[in-house]
């Protein structure tokens, strides 16, 4: 069970993984002492790894969404990791698998919602210029299906929109996350670079919007809000694992 679960914690390194059990959902190791300190639950343990004891927290299964609500509120991304498999039909191991990963810019069940503002996903990139550099911001409320693009040229333009906007999470490329983090809110995520090229971005919104181009949008002299609008969809798709029909 313990391989099973390290397996899935690999493919998830930077979120808490809510691994089912039975009716409770466990975290181990660093995941068990973290949210025991941010949520308040007991840390207790579970067999042993190299002669040391395995760390463990739980939460009931039927208590999920007030423990996510807290997590997400503190910044924090959470995997939900469930049972698919039957367990009379299993020889080893129950299959499970993630099923959703719950952010602080992609929740959408109003249990977890914020019903005093907008919750908000954003991405920017910048483009460095001569005289100043561009920017470029999309952003997203998940729950309503609203979805916005725009440039800004130069720092404080920039700075002002993600104060009107305070987006409860902002997607940066890893290779500009410094200089990002220094003029940017909210629980910040870093992504590949590559998700942030313009080319592969168009192809995921024209697929998504279900059009050749995207001239009917208002958005095709904009590359650089193009740009982060597609690592954005490409951050919503790999946490909602599903198809985004809107």
């Amino acid at each position: 069970m313990m391989q099973q679960y390290l397996r899935i914690k690999a493919e998830h390194p930077n979120t808490l993984v809510f691994y089912r059990m039975g009716d409770f959902y466990e975290l181990f190791y660093d995941d068990a002492r973290r949210a025991a300190k941010l949520i308040d639950i007991t840390l207790t343990s579970r067999g042993q790894s190299a002669g040391e004891p395995i760390p463990m927290a739980g939460v009931p299964y039927h208590s999920l969404d007030t423990y996510l609500a807290r997590l997400v509120r503190k910044g924090e991304s959470v995997a939900i990791c469930e049972q698919i498999g039957d367990p009379a039909k299993s020889k080893g191991p129950v299959e499970r698998q993630v099923v959703r990963v719950v952010t602080p810019g992609t929740v959408t069940d109003d249990a977890l919602l914020d019903q005093r503002r907008e919750t908000l996903l954003a991405a920017v990139v910048r483009r460095s210029g001569r005289d100043a550099d561009s920017f470029g911001l999309a952003w997203l409320d998940l729950a309503a299906g609203r979805f916005s693009v725009l440039e800004a040229d130069g720092r404080a333009a920039l700075e002002a929109e993600l104060e009107r906007l305070k987006p409860a999470e902002l997607l940066v490329p890893e290779d500009q996350s410094r200089e990002l983090g220094e003029i940017t809110l909210g629980a910040q995520r870093v992504r590949p670079p590559w998700h942030f090229e313009l080319a592969s971005a168009s192809r995921l919104l024209t697929d998504q919007l279900g059009t050749l181009d995207l001239r009917g949008f208002g958005a095709d002299d904009l590359p650089l809000g193009i740009a982060a609008a597609g690592a954005l969809l490409q951050y919503v798709r790999e946490t909602q694992k599903t198809a985004l029909p809107h």
